[in-house]
């Protein structure tokens, strides 16, 4: 089975279309106001109209009131939430859609997260001290070798040079925001081409 690949962080209808075109499995939608890949529900929804069910919208949500999520859920018709904040497991039951949960690794291994969390998905990302995410900082692989990843995406610092190594370690999927971006929100149709097709032959 190929692995899944999400792009991260899109904040335009001509990248959401180049990674549909490219053949992108999830469109990552941010709705952390600090981030510089924030979207407003506005262009969230001129995305979606853009993607017309190519690929799953998965809204992304840091620390994020209930009310607010259920709003975009209901909205944009979202295929996946992804909590990638502070949020205990509570926060991830009740949905009719599949969750993903965010953990940022330190130097632990991620086996007990992995088995323990009730989210449908584990996202597996590097940890920064001020920063939920899109931070370019690598992932140690070597942290997931002998884990059981089948419900698992990798992200964390990949890019077009390293996505073999973590679809080696077969994944659900991985994930990609920096690493295809020429500045911070905006995508760059090569580098995602090259993330793209080195996913997919890689298994």
């Amino acid at each position: 089975m190929s692995v899944k690949i999400k792009i991260c962080g899109v904040t335009r209808v001509d990248d959401a279309l180049v990674a549909c075109e490219l053949g992108a499995d999830l469109i990552g939608l941010n709705f952390y106001r600090p981030s510089p890949r924030y979207l407003s529900l506005e262009s969230a929804r001129e995305i979606k109209q853009a993607v017309a069910g190519r690929a799953a919208l998965v809204g992304v949500f840091v620390n994020a009131e209930r009310g607010y999520v259920e709003r975009m859920l209901s909205e944009l018709a979202l295929g996946f939430i992804q909590f990638h904040g502070d949020e205990d497991e509570n926060a991830l039951a009740g949905w009719p859609v599949p969750t993903i949960r965010a953990y940022r690794l330190r130097s632990e291994p991620p086996a007990d997260l992995i088995r323990r969390s009730r989210a449908d998905y584990v996202l597996i990302d590097s940890y920064d001290p001020a920063l939920f995410g899109g931070t370019g900082r690598a992932l140690p692989l070597a942290l997931l070798t002998g884990i059981d990843l089948r419900r698992t995406i990798i992200s964390g610092g990949l890019g077009p040079d390293n996505v073999a190594a973590a679809v080696a370690l077969n994944p659900w999927a991985v994930d990609v925001a920096s690493g295809v971006e020429s500045a911070p929100g905006l995508k760059d149709p090569s580098k995602l081409r090259s993330f793209i097709v080195n996913a997919k032959s890689s298994r």
